[in-house]
């Protein structure tokens, strides 16, 4: 009986997409282990959150998001640069006329 619901969760998590080695490493911990969540299951577990939350992050375009929120980020630390510079010499220029 054991047997047939392990090869039952093989079948499902290949359907699901799950490669044949974490598959078969996740029925067979599951039948053998006494405890409730094995090692591998629980890993196999947080790796599928892990890829369905990459989908979502993907389907919503985050990371185009970041990636535009880093081009703005990098042109306001520019402009930042360039009038602190500006300051500079429009302050170094003022103390030089001010001494000569």
């Amino acid at each position: 009986m054991a047997k047939k619901k392990d090869e039952d969760l093989y079948e499902r998590l290949r359907e699901l997409g799950v490669r044949k080695g974490r598959a078969r490493k996740v029925s067979e911990s599951i039948l053998k282990s006494r405890r409730n969540a094995p090692k591998a299951a629980r890993r196999a577990i947080s790796d599928l959150t892990g890829a369905a939350a990459e989908v979502q992050d993907r389907i919503s375009k985050g990371p185009e998001k970041r990636k535009a929120a880093a081009r703005r980020a990098a042109k306001a630390r520019t402009r930042q640069a360039r009038a602190q510079s500006r300051s500079g010499k429009k302050g170094a220029r003022a103390k030089a006329t001010s001494r000569g």
